[in-house]
């Protein structure tokens, strides 16, 4: 439960917000100087101020960093830093980033040596996102990106990773350590839970080398069959050892579906195209179980999206999403990819 506002804290955030400008979110202006003041008034410990000030200074930047940006896809590339230019992986990373670049994204890394300097290498300067963590043992940003003004430094793990996570559209998960499978399971964490989108996953191996076969073998066998996560979660990623496959799965999950976004209690699902009488029929006869009241239907933009211009072009399909099984809206999202018309080309 948040901890309750004294009517003289909300009064001053707002006269504080009255003199600074309310921007486009007046509600989240306000919540925000309410903590902040709230938390200077509860005189914490100096530690814990300190922790608060260097995130939310990290977090400015970061967002300014990444704004300039905000219109062109992002994938995030996760992989080990100890990484060697001679080992297979390193050309796997740096062709995969390569690719997609190739087919308008920009790539997010840890700005690190490895495969983050491999991926960056395939990317290149001008479609690279570097955001590096200050570690002792470790010199900064690699020389890919090392003085770019894409380039961000942080010094906790927490930010640094809301930063990996939130701007990307996909992930590539390439072979790591602790911090590599830390970013991942954090990924299927937020994916499985339904606090991140609905997004790409692919665990990249090399053919000769098997290192996410290893892991899935590990998700299936120590963790599926005691329970402790549900079969249908292994959907979530695709495991592959081909570039091609990893490029083809990132472009088949956009083919129809672009973005969802909640109203209230509804689930809004944006698409490239509008579905069928009969496909609308096929989705309410095969995901009927995450609707917790009524069907899935067709919607013009709801108000909110008008007012924001959140993407009101598009067709969309709403529904009161039950909030659990996120693996099963992942299926419903690979449905309504297959339902888009066939490309000509």
């Amino acid at each position: 439960m948040s901890p309750e506002v004294p009517d003289a804290v909300a009064a001053r955030a707002r006269r504080l917000l009255e003199d600074i400008g309310p921007g486009d979110s007046p509600k989240a202006a306000l919540a925000l100087l309410v903590a902040a003041i709230g938390l200077l008034d509860d005189r914490p410990d100096p530690l814990d101020l300190k922790i608060a000030a260097a995130a939310m200074t990290e977090m400015r930047e970061a967002f300014q960093v990444f704004g300039p940006y905000e219109d062109i896809p992002k994938v995030t590339v996760f992989g080990s830093a100890r990484t060697q230019p001679h080992d297979p992986l390193y050309e796997q990373a740096r062709r995969i980033a390569a690719m997609l670049a190739e087919r308008g994204w920009m790539v997010v890394t840890g700005a690190g040596p490895g495969i983050m300097h491999a991926a960056m290498e395939g990317a290149g300067r001008a479609q690279s996102i570097g955001v590096s963590i200050r570690l002792p043992f470790e010199q900064g940003a690699n020389p890919i990106i090392a003085g770019d003004e894409k380039y961000v430094s942080m010094k906790y793990f927490f930010t640094r990773k809301l930063m990996l996570v939130k701007e990307s559209r996909a992930f590539v998960c390439l072979p790591g350590g602790f911090g590599t499978l830390d970013e991942t399971f954090e990924l299927l964490t937020l994916t499985q839970t339904g606090k991140g989108l609905p997004v790409p996953i692919v665990f990249l191996d090399t053919p000769d080398a098997p290192f996410w076969r290893d892991v899935d073998d590990l998700i299936r066998h120590l963790l599926v069959e005691r329970g402790l996560v549900s079969p249908g979660d292994t959907a979530l990623y695709l495991l592959t050892d081909s570039c091609e496959a990893a490029s083809r799965e990132i472009d088949r999950f956009y083919a129809n579906y672009h973005s969802v976004r909640y109203v209230g209690a509804r689930l809004i699902i944006r698409l490239q195209h509008d579905p069928t009488d009969a496909q609308l029929a096929e989705l309410n006869e095969r995901f009927g179980h995450l609707v917790a009241r009524g069907r899935i239907e067709r919607t013009a933009a709801m108000d909110t999206e008008r007012r924001r211009d959140d993407h009101v072009e598009l067709p969309r399909i709403r529904f009161e999403f039950a909030r659990h099984r996120y693996a099963d809206l992942r299926a419903l999202i690979d449905v309504l990819n297959d339902m888009a018309p066939a490309d000509p080309g």
